[in-house]
């Protein structure tokens, strides 16, 4: 379960637009800085940690590289939610440690909105406008590998617990 402000912007925020072009010769913790920078100035100076991505249709399309999701997971985010995804941006959040959800009704929610997400149970509550809206349920394997911080550290404890069994 989380908790927190709803960052909302619409179809087709593509990773070009969420890792700008002149920020791809710093490294991810620098930036992060540039993070949405062309559409939305404010987000990397106002973002703060635990506050949720909202978009509509098509989050992610663009560059296959994991230096949007990254970027985003630098400034704190941990929650997406979407009406749908780029594949592999959507892949690529799971393996840097966030979880992607989807809700056909992201219209519905507000930018500033305050929602409480249950991603194990597929449950969006939009404490706000007092409403409720469905989403994917989270497997229990990508909430773990969430927990770890991301594919790699998921796979690092797994193979040391295993050594620990043997």
């Amino acid at each position: 379960m989380m908790e927190g402000k709803a960052w909302k912007y619409g179809d087709n925020i593509n990773t070009d637009i969420i890792a700008p072009p002149e920020s791809m010769e710093l490294t991810v913790q620098e930036a992060a800085s540039w993070t949405m920078k062309n559409l939305d100035p404010s987000f990397a100076k106002n973002f703060t940690p635990g506050d949720i991505f909202v978009a509509e249709h098509n989050l992610g399309s663009g560059s296959s590289r994991e230096t949007a999701p990254l970027m985003l997971k630098t400034l704190g985010v941990r929650v997406l939610i979407a009406m749908d995804y780029a594949r592999i941006f959507y892949r690529n959040c799971i393996n840097v440690g966030m979880i992607p959800l989807e809700c056909a009704e992201t219209n519905k929610i507000n930018k500033g909105d305050i929602l409480r997400v249950d991603y194990g149970n597929g449950i969006i509550y939009n404490k706000t406008k007092d409403e409720s809206y469905v989403c994917n349920k989270m497997p229990a394997h990508i909430i773990k590998i969430m927990e770890c911080g991301g594919l790699l550290p998921y796979l690092v404890k797994e193979k040391l617990d295993n050594t620990k069994i043997s």
